[in-house]
This record gives C-alpha cells, structure tokens and sequence, in this order.
C-alpha cells in the first residue's frame, strides 16, 4: 500500500521542513486517501502559518478546460485565503504572489506525461522561489503511468513551451519531486528544495496497484487509464480529429465525423500490428462541446488490456499515421494557438519535435518510428538516474 506524502507530514521530521509562512500550491486531486483535501490537513497542522493558496492550469478547484482558458485570482469563500493563478495573467508567481512566503508546499497529482503542465508549473515556482530565498517541498505521489517505462521522442530546443521545458521524452517516469530533482541538478535552479517521499511505492507500480482512489487530476481525465492512454492520444490535440473532449471518456476515444467505425478498424487491423496489450473498439460519440460539437464522430476507443506491456504512444503515432491515410484530404492538423504559442505547429510541440510529423505524413514505418523515438535516451536516462529517489 502506498502512503502520499501528504499522509506522511505529521511527523515531526517532515513537519519541520515546512519553514515560517506557507503558501500551498494544490489542486481538487490534492487528497489523502480518505478524500480529505491538502488545505484542510495543513490548515490543522499548522493552523494560521498557511497564508495562500496556488492553483496551476484548470484552476484550485479543477473546473476549467485546456488550453488557453485561464483562472483567476480570488479570496477563497471557505477557507478564506487568498488563491492565486498560475494559469493566468501569469504562469509563474510573481514576488507579490510570494511576498510573505517563507515556504512553498507543492501537492500536485502528476499524470507522467512532458506535456501535461503541472511539471512545468513546479519547475518555474522553484526558478522564482530561487531569486526569492522562498523553499519548496514538494509532497510526492505516485507517477500513474508507472516509474520504469519511457516512451515518445526527447524535446529539442526549438520546441521548448509550457508543454516542455526540458529535455525529455513524453513519459518520463519520474513522480513530481523526482521532477524537481532532475530540474535543479541538470538545470541550475539554486533553490532550497526537498520531498517529503511516498513510502510503499515501487517504480514497476500502475495506478491501481497504488491502493489509492483516484481523482480526476484535470477535467478530461476521469480515469487512471484515461492517464495511461494520455501518453499517447494527447498528440490528437495537435490535429483536427475529437480526443473526445466533450464526452465521458476524453483521450480514450479518437475518431471524425466522416469515420464509420467498424469499416475503420477493419482497416486498422489490417495496418497495425497488435501484440495483445489492448484492443481497439469501434465506437461512436457524440461530443458536447470542443471538436466537432454537436456531431456524431465514428473511431475507435482504446482498452489496455495488459499496462505494463502497451506502449499508448507508439500506438497513437500509427494511429494518427492511418487516420490521415484513411481520411485522405480531410485529415488536418491543428493549426490554432496552443498553449501560448503562436508560431509553431500544435503536434511539433507536443512531440517536441518536428520529425514524428514528417514521419506521419510521408508515410513512414514503425522501424523508422523506434528509431526516431530512441535518439537521446542514454543522455535523458543519464540525466534521470541522478534525480531518482525511489
């Protein structure tokens, strides 16, 4: 049975780490495993000291969209603490935000994946907590997708935003204090820095072997294996098909109004080799709001049937591959602004490269793919193992 490291702050030695005033930066996932939130827990361990809250993209509370739609600052009405946004005016607190604070207290549900923002967040609160003398703890929990596995290609420079600062591959397998680790060693963050650490977690774990209830991290994650399919499906952000935002079952489903499903995995089965860790399914949804709302879209919904053999974004690329080879012309990519940036391609940001999308869109094989996918892996892997802490 894992314990988070919210469980574990009572003691006197971790409770010691949390230095003078204390700002929390949390979000609705912020729980222990009786579904007591972090606020409430910290409020009666050190009552007044904690002076602010911070909530990171989605919002405190986890009620607001993706991309772009932003949160704003208030005084919250229960706890009656100031709670500021770190997915507004702007992404990182500002010296106002943090005048006051002696220590900042991170307790953010990752999902294991470079582009979900939540790292990103962390690691720019550690740079200004830097400039301010302010310390950060940050109260791990576990990596959803698992601590051993790493999938998708390196981020290059070029591509560097808010869905990727740093070097690494889309599933990363670090928790989020290994995150921080990795960041001040490998990249310079002089800030005074500690994790309260998990105990009973293993780095072969998937979610449900965690013991622990899990509560959607962001709105379109409902589920621990819409978290594992993530890794993958999240590159469908970068297109113009439904993830299935607007649905129940958001990154689990992909598909296009001019798709007839069964048709469609016929022809899939046909293209992609399936070795027996998930299944595709025709489906048929209807979403509500975002892509093709108001439409009735035709694709498929993945099932992993074995998680610690299914590798979602290998299988997401030769997904993305055929739905441009069956759609011909009305396949198109994602041509807004994503995530802040205006001048590149959503699905090069997403991949953190350009290259997975030549690859789509010349046809390419899963050999060139796996080639692709492994450049930079001794140099990440080297730069990981000295941030490990499980």
């Amino acid at each position: 049975m894992v314990t988070n490291g919210i469980e574990l702050l009572s003691s006197e030695t971790h409770l010691n780490k949390l230095k003078g005033n204390i700002a929390l930066l949390c979000h609705s996932a912020s729980v222990d495993r009786n579904f007591k939130h972090s606020v409430k827990i910290l409020q009666d361990l050190v009552g007044k000291r904690l002076i602010k809250i911070f909530g990171p993209q989605h919002g405190f509370v986890t009620d607001v969209q993706d991309n772009m739609i932003e949160t704003e600052d208030f005084i919250h009405p229960y706890f009656n603490i100031p709670v500021h946004s770190l997915y507004g005016e702007t992404r990182v607190p500002t010296t106002k935000m943090l005048e006051g604070v002696d220590t900042l207290v991170v307790d953010l549900q990752d999902v294991g994946t470079r582009v979900y923002t939540y790292i990103s967040t962390l690691t720019l609160a550690m740079e200004k907590c830097a400039t301010l003398g302010v310390k950060v703890v940050v109260l791990d929990r576990p990596n959803p997708v698992g601590g051993e596995i790493i999938e998708g290609t390196i981020l290059e420079d070029e591509f560097k935003s808010f869905v990727g600062r740093y070097p690494m591959p889309q599933r990363h397998a670090m928790t989020m204090g290994e995150v921080g680790y990795f960041a001040k060693k490998n990249f310079n963050i002089d800030v005074d820095y500690d994790v309260v650490k998990m105990t009973g977690w293993k780095r072969d774990m998937m979610w449900e072997e965690t013991g622990l209830p899990w509560v959607n991290p962001s709105p379109n994650l409902p589920t621990s294996i819409g978290a594992l399919t993530f890794v993958g499906t999240v590159l469908f952000e970068g297109t113009k098909l439904s993830e299935g935002r607007g649905t129940t079952r958001s990154l689990e489903v992909i598909g296009h109004p001019s798709i007839e499903p069964f048709k469609f995995v016929d022809y899939l089965n046909e293209k992609i080799e399936n070795d027996g860790s998930f299944v595709l399914r025709p489906v048929t949804f209807h979403p509500m709001f975002q892509k093709h709302a108001g439409l009735t879209c035709g694709g498929v919904h993945i099932h992993p049937l074995k998680q610690k053999d299914f590798r979602p974004w290998r299988i997401s690329q030769l997904l993305c591959r055929e739905f441009k080879n069956f759609l011909g012309n009305e396949f198109q990519w994602q041509d807004a602004a994503y995530e802040y940036e205006y001048d590149k391609m959503a699905i090069d940001l997403i991949n953190g490269t350009s290259e997975v999308r030549h690859w789509i869109e010349r046809n390419g094989d899963l050999n060139e793919l796996l080639a692709l996918e492994v450049k930079g892996y001794d140099a990440y892997q080297s730069m990981r193992n000295d941030a490990l802490i499980y």
